[in-house]
């Protein structure tokens, strides 16, 4: 009797156990892409969306990219606390020079051009956190942005479930950095500079 109520105990905490870890998972778990240049390390902080069936996600024609920015004015690339992008190197996007430091990425939709821009905003870490930055994108004003560079916009043969960020082409010279969803890819190249 008393092992088989010492059973039915273990099975309960078992499956409550179960219960709380499934709860707990987050339904856009955070991701990071890094790459090592010589010494210096870039890293992108993110969340990943998962399609969940949606096709389409970033919309086509006039109403291009308004299903991932919603009524932010920006995508914050990504789900939850906005996108970083961490380098301890100065980068160089086309003409523009990127100082070795801390921001937050955003992207822009328009007609005909989709932008990647550098933010010096800071990132919450939930809707309710009360220090200085943004969550998302909600609030994002242009008067912190960085830089602002064209991206490249790619149809792929295949489609990525999970929102990926990725360095691909990485030389020592510099690579380019991509953003992989659903049958899309978004990238810019990038150099190193010291």
């Amino acid at each position: 009797m008393l092992r088989s109520l010492l059973s039915i105990a273990a099975l309960a905490v078992l499956m409550l156990g179960t219960e709380v870890a499934t709860a707990q998972r987050s339904a856009s778990p955070r991701g990071e892409a890094a790459t090592q240049i010589g010494d210096h390390w870039i890293t992108v902080d993110y969340g990943r969306p998962i399609l969940r069936g949606r096709t389409g996600i970033f919309g086509e024609g006039e109403s291009w990219g308004a299903t991932v920015t919603g009524n932010a004015p920006v995508w914050r690339l990504g789900a939850n606390k906005s996108t970083r992008l961490m380098t301890e190197v100065d980068l160089q996007f086309g003409s523009e020079m990127l100082p070795a430091g801390e921001y937050s990425l955003f992207v822009e939709f328009g007609p005909g051009q989709t932008d990647l821009i550098v933010s010096s905003h800071g990132a919450k870490e939930s809707g309710r956190d009360s220090v200085d930055g943004l969550w998302g994108a909600y609030n994002y004003t242009d008067d912190k942005d960085v830089l602002r560079m064209a991206m490249e916009v790619e149809t792929l043969d295949v489609s990525f479930d999970q929102l990926t960020i990725s360095f691909i082409d990485v030389t020592s010279g510099g690579g380019r950095l991509a953003v992989l969803w659903g049958g899309t890819a978004l990238s810019i190249p990038f150099t190193v500079s010291g």
